[in-house]
């Protein structure tokens, strides 16, 4: 199971920070992953960590913006979002894959949350 907080409504320039919370043999995952869905948009992948390693691996748009870590003891992985801009606006959705090297390949992750709404304005 994985659940998603933390979205919200953001004055651009902005910081949010989404925690996804693991229950499960979820946390068992090679990898974690955050993608978001704009509207009118296709899903796509913002960024990914290596749960045991912490390789870590940024969409372009938001490299030097956005951070992926993990707190393997809460068994929660956060996306720090700073200097939020209006095209960050959308759904944001953590997932979990078991391949070698997913990237932020959607077909690569087969668990996944609901989602939590970031809107920046």
């Amino acid at each position: 199971q994985l659940v998603e907080s933390g979205g919200g409504s953001v004055q651009a320039g902005g910081s949010l920070r989404l925690p996804c919370e693991v229950s499960g043999d979820t946390f068992n995952a090679d990898w974690m992953a955050w993608f978001r869905k704009a509207l009118g948009k296709e899903r796509e992948g913002v960024a990914t960590i290596h749960m045991r390693d912490g390789d870590t691996a940024y969409a372009n748009s938001v490299k030097g913006r956005f951070t992926i870590y993990r707190d393997n003891a809460l068994h929660t992985m956060y996306l720090q979002m700073d200097t939020l801009k209006p095209e960050d606006t959308a759904m944001y959705y953590c997932a979990t894959s078991s391949w070698g090297w997913p990237e932020l390949k959607e077909v690569a992750y087969h668990n996944w949350g609901r989602g939590t709404q970031v809107t920046v304005s």
